[in-house]
């Protein structure tokens, strides 16, 4: 899938790894991105709306209301690329209910519903193909994180699913796993940190080889690595010391 003269959706795009998207699609010649947030009123989305070839629309993919409406909007959409996230740091037993919901609602249900959505829409259009921005936390837990690892881990398996679903319309279903990004969703970490602009770069090059599944960082490529032995060798590397 080249990237020249495609019309893309990013959700997510107001800021962060979204906007790196946004600017990656323009800079290999896109004919059309919408950049979607849920506030269009701000001032990211007031600099996205500035750019040339780009639509900002207003979209909530955990409801389902405004996803329709963003899919009546965007008819002529040829690449979904599905990148709104949370992270709540909520661990799985002790921590908030709701909280735990949010994550799942946004990565897994919030997705899902942005593929069943623009699902027809691509197939209208030749096919097309969707990204799924994931995580190295699709493949593992860490303390404290287990919120949100479980809700890529869902979201991993899907799109693993909606790859065998779509495949007969056409649809090129990649997913991109990264570890720690240099974005405001990290602020506190003080672990190493990839440039967020190599995350588009790496997703964008794997479309164009047919790639289903890319792996922008050393530490994903080393959990990713890790499946396939004891997981007891892993945990004992990355659980703190009690």
């Amino acid at each position: 899938m080249d990237i020249t003269d495609q019309v893309a959706l990013v959700t997510g795009s107001n800021r962060g790894i979204g906007r790196r998207f946004v600017d990656e699609l323009l800079a290999r010649g896109a004919r059309k991105v919408y950049a979607t947030a849920r506030r269009t009123d701000t001032p990211e989305a007031r600099a996205l709306a500035d750019l040339d070839r780009v639509e900002v629309l207003p979209l909530d993919i955990t409801d389902h209301v405004s996803v329709v409406t963003a899919a009546r909007a965007a008819t002529d959409v040829t690449l979904l690329i599905n990148n709104a996230g949370i992270a709540t740091s909520t661990p799985l037993v002790t921590g908030d209910l709701d909280a735990l919901r949010r994550e799942m609602d946004t990565h897994f249900w919030g997705t899902l519903d942005m593929i069943r959505e623009f699902a027809p829409t691509l197939a209208a259009n030749g096919g097309g193909g969707i990204v799924n921005v994931l995580s190295a936390l699709s493949w593992f837990s860490y303390p404290g994180n287990g919120g949100y690892a479980s809700a890529k881990a869902a979201e991993w398996n899907m799109t693993n699913g909606v790859r065998q679903d779509l495949a007969a319309q056409g649809t090129l279903v990649q997913g991109v796993h990264l570890g720690a990004a240099d974005t405001e969703i990290m602020s506190g970490y003080d672990g190493p940190m990839i440039d967020p602009a190599l995350v588009p770069r790496a997703s964008f090059d794997g479309l164009a080889e047919g790639a289903i599944e890319v792996v922008v960082d050393e530490w994903s490529a080393m959990i990713k690595a890790s499946l396939a032995h004891d997981p007891a060798a892993l945990y004992a590397q990355i659980t703190p010391a009690a």
